[in-house]
């Protein structure tokens, strides 16, 4: 008789645990704006907007962007990434690679919140240019004027950071910015935690942006919490339809799994992400 309830206890916490991954799941696949596999194609498989990535000569010249990949130093390597194929970047001196931001990263001016999530693979201490460079950014004007950014500087060893730079009107409308500007505005982890063989997960997670009292900026790393910004309040104003994803600004690497959430992801929901083998495409099974 014991041995009956416990197989039937058993039984139930196994169907709860099954239940309730299967819930997160979808909870997660119904937060996402946007999602880019690499797979094959440089279009992204989920989009509110535009899915397709552009290239321009640079990003003064971004209005005249073509559709797809344009520059031998960026392609898809295949079967090289966290998941199947990947974008990788070769060379430093790239042309202007993104997508249109516009629907695909929610933003808001009244309270904007989400998740930027992707994989990385490198040693940036072997393989990157001697100087700063942004693997994603995401403004409508620049990395310094309302830009949400991770970068690794130009230390030995290098040091990567998260950063959000409001309106620059605002937090340094002198252009004079010291040192306590920027610590305020980062997240810096040092040293990085990259490396050639392994791949890392990226999470950017921001939250009640443009809010005047609220809003929040937190980097995980391998589903860790690693920092926070909070207390700066800087506003974040775009022309909407000019916001871009930013991709590869000075980068050598890979990249993998672009994917962007309508809402800030918690603790656990970071960890849920990070835990998935088969990566977001298996939210859509």
């Amino acid at each position: 008789m014991k041995t009956t309830i416990l197989i039937t206890i058993a039984s139930l916490c196994f169907l709860l645990i099954m239940c309730s991954s299967f819930l997160q799941k979808k909870q997660l696949k119904d937060h996402i704006l946007f999602y880019s596999s690499f797979d094959g194609k440089t279009a992204a498989d989920l989009a509110l907007g535009d899915s397709n990535i552009y290239t321009a000569k640079n990003y003064k010249e971004a209005d005249n962007a073509k559709k797809g990949l344009h520059d031998p130093n960026i392609v898809l390597a295949i079967d090289k990434g966290f998941v199947g194929d990947v974008i990788h970047f070769k060379e430093a001196k790239t042309a202007a690679v993104f997508y249109k931001a516009y629907k695909n990263v929610g933003y808001t001016t009244t309270s904007w919140s989400g998740t930027i999530s992707f994989w990385l693979r490198l040693d940036p201490n072997k393989d990157l240019a001697p100087h700063y460079c942004d693997p994603i950014c995401i403004t409508d004007s620049k990395w310094s004027d309302a830009g949400l950014w991770v970068d690794f500087t130009d230390h030995n060893p290098r040091r990567f950071r998260l950063g959000a730079m409001g309106d620059i009107a605002v937090w340094d409308p002198t252009n004079d910015s010291d040192e306590t500007d920027w610590e305020k505005r980062t997240v810096t982890v040092n040293p990085s935690p990259f490396q050639s063989k392994t791949w890392t997960h990226v999470a950017i997670v921001f939250s009640e942006v443009n809010t005047k009292t609220k809003s929040t900026f937190k980097l995980f790393l391998n589903g860790q919490f690693i920092g926070v910004i909070k207390n700066i309040n800087d506003p974040f104003t775009w022309e909407p339809e000019n916001g871009k994803i930013m991709l590869g600004l000075g980068y050598i690497g890979f990249m993998d799994e672009l994917a962007i959430f309508d809402k800030a992801l918690d603790h656990n929901e970071v960890k849920s992400v990070f835990e998935l083998k088969n990566g977001l495409k298996a939210l859509f099974k």
